[in-house]
């Protein structure tokens, strides 16, 4: 298991968990969940923003450390539309049992969620960040 390999099966995990949830869509207008949103996709919709992946291997066990941040953008007056579509995505994905390929989530948990206006251009942002542990699936099943 690689680095990028693992942080690749954990965003592929939570775009499946988040794509798949009708209560989410409902407040998206459709599974609009996006790595890169198309150039024509108007607001609301949950882009899978950054990663960062650290090596967290101990004496025993290889494992990694993913930081990422889902963001919610919405063109709605206030905030209210951003910040309902990320208390459901903190909701879908803090301590969630995802299954990735080829990777054992060891855990998964949220950090924070920050919102604001961005000033002259009528959008609204919310950023969730969240920290996840992998390990390879092999070591779970010699444990």
């Amino acid at each position: 298991m690689t680095q990028l390999s693992s942080a690749l099966a954990l965003r592929s995990a939570v775009f499946q968990r988040l794509a798949g949830d009708a209560a989410l869509s409902a407040l998206l207008g459709g599974p609009r969940i996006y790595d890169e949103p198309p150039r024509a996709a108007l607001p609301p919709y949950v882009v899978l923003a950054e990663i960062e992946t650290r090596d967290l291997s101990g004496d025993v066990a290889p494992a990694h450390e993913h930081v990422f941040a889902l963001e919610v953008w919405s063109l709605q007056g206030g905030l209210s539309e951003a910040l309902k579509a990320a208390e459901r995505v903190v909701r879908l994905v803090d301590g969630a049992a995802l299954e990735l390929d080829g990777v054992r989530l060891a855990n998964l948990a949220w950090i924070s969620t920050e919102a604001e206006r961005l000033v002259g251009q009528d959008l609204r942002r919310a950023a969730i960040r969240f920290r996840a542990v992998t390990e390879p699936a092999a070591l779970s099943d010699a444990l």
